[in-house]
């Protein structure tokens, strides 16, 4: 694109600092904690995979229609890039599950649980709805937490579990973003603010998305735990 991204790289650290407890609590989520000791039931691992496949294939058709909204416009092949991302993950969630005893019929049957897919619901409603600059802040604000969580989940169920590399692919893949994702972001808000886009709802897009990102991941602990 080579748009100058001043505007973007100051909304986009003003985002961060904003979202910093959201972080904070991110980072010291009870879950990852359980996790990397080894608490969480191997049977409950299930649970994770089960919705992230849920997950998956609804964010797959929710960038396939972002694709599609802007396919004229300069976002195209941020989203393209996102798209081949999301197809990536598809194939790796399904060996993740294999690894952990669930075979494709038992994950076509899995009934996911409400509070893991506000995320993913909301996702589909800015795919339908909000501007390309809004979906690229809240992907830009929420991909390195979940970076995080998956490189130290992949770590754990290595360690504590004895998952094999191939089964982990999954977590290996979010672990770092692609090279010149940041920048790419920056560029798709950049050129919406200067378009007109009110910085509000790029904020809001980016704050919905985060807190989403929490709920999922305290719905997953509340489930996984025995009490």
């Amino acid at each position: 694109m080579g748009v100058i991204v001043e505007q973007a790289r100051a909304l986009a650290a003003e985002i961060a600092r904003d979202l910093q407890p959201v972080a904070d609590r991110l980072i010291r989520h009870p879950y990852l904690a359980a996790l990397e000791a080894g608490r969480i039931p191997k049977g409950a691992l299930r649970l994770f995979a089960g919705e992230q496949y849920a997950i998956i294939g609804s964010d797959l058709r929710s960038v396939a229609r972002l694709v599609s909204r802007f396919g004229a416009a300069p976002s195209r092949d941020f989203f393209l890039d996102v798209l081949q991302g999301e197809r990536s993950a598809s194939d790796a969630v399904t060996a993740f599950a294999h690894a952990v005893g669930m075979d494709e019929a038992t994950l076509r049957t899995y009934e996911p649980l409400p509070g893991t897919h506000a995320y993913t619901g909301y996702m589909a409603w800015l795919a339908c709805y909000a501007s390309d600059a809004e979906v690229a802040a809240a992907y830009l604000a929420n991909f390195p937490a979940w970076g995080q969580s998956c490189a130290r989940m992949s770590q754990a169920l290595k360690t504590e579990y004895g998952l094999r590399p191939a089964d982990l692919a999954f977590f290996d893949l979010f672990a770092a973003a692609p090279p010149g994702f940041e920048e790419h972001a920056l560029q798709v808000i950049e050129t919406g603010l200067r378009a007109g886009i009110d910085s509000r709802l790029v904020r809001r897009a980016a704050r919905l998305l985060q807190g989403y990102e929490l709920l999922f991941w305290d719905t997953l602990h509340e489930a996984s735990t025995v009490q």
